[in-house]
């Protein structure tokens, strides 16, 4: 009889190997990639080995003209800034074997995970177009035009920023997108130690997840210019400050991509 090892594990980076008598449970050791990282408060070096890009909310009903936000008059123009530097720097993190991860948010459509206190935000008087409501202009079928619902033309991705089949989706129901997600249990999988954040809004979703990223034991870099909000600069102003001073680093995609 044939009783070879055979791998055990959705992920390379992390598995067993197992026959009928025995079980190894070494992981198999992988090589860093040590590369420098001009950034702030310090300068960094990060092991791309066990780095991966989080990009949050790239998706329609924050960043297109006929989306969500638009709709309830916010200026998505800002939203949109990330755009052109992701789509520098996506092929070459792929290239180098850095995952990318698509953190967006996605309701269920019977919304019963959420809470009053998250459907609260844009629907403060609980008539107004919130998380779930039917979004009468979205450019798209009527089934598919429900507020930042799983599976909505909303909750995708825009069509400036092109996934790739090894790409990871994680779908996310508040500010944060470790809270009661399978994110942090697919990073690990990964053997992922550092994040690059990239997203929208920087201050609410992007900072919520760095949060929680560095209260995990994560190592946190914000790329600046792959992140942006559609709010006040003071609260940019005020989300580089604490993830310089709290919560990891920041440092621009071009000199990460030198």
């Amino acid at each position: 009889m044939n009783d070879t090892f055979s791998a055990l594990g959705s992920s390379p980076r992390n598995q067993w190997q197992v026959n009928s008598a025995h079980c190894n449970l070494v992981r198999e050791s992988r090589p860093a990639k040590p590369t420098a990282v001009s950034s702030l408060p310090q300068n960094t070096v990060i092991d791309l080995a066990r780095t991966a890009l989080i990009v949050i909310d790239m998706q329609n009903d924050f960043c297109h003209p006929r989306g969500w936000l638009a709709s309830i008059g916010v200026d998505v123009t800002p939203a949109n800034q990330p755009i052109k530097p992701l789509q520098s720097i996506l092929p070459l993190l792929r290239d180098v074997g850095v995952p990318i991860v698509w953190l967006n948010w996605g309701n269920r459509p019977d919304r019963l995970n959420l809470s009053p206190s998250a459907l609260h935000v844009y629907n403060r008087d609980g008539r107004s177009v919130g998380l779930g409501a039917r979004l009468p202009d979205a450019p798209c079928d009527a089934s598919q035009n429900h507020v930042l619902q799983a599976g909505s033309w909303g909750a995708s991705v825009v069509a400036e920023l092109v996934k790739d089949p090894t790409d990871i989706c994680v779908d996310k129901y508040r500010m944060s997108g470790f809270h009661d997600t399978c994110l942090d249990s697919v990073l690990r999988n990964l053997d992922i130690k550092t994040l690059l954040f990239a997203g929208v809004n920087a201050d609410q979703c992007v900072l919520a997840t760095l949060m929680d990223a560095n209260f995990a034991g994560y190592d946190c870099i914000l790329l600046e210019d792959c992140t942006s909000t559609t709010s006040p600069v003071f609260c940019w102003e005020a989300t580089l400050y604490n993830v310089r001073q709290c919560f990891g680093f920041t440092a621009l995609s071009k000199d990460l991509l030198s």
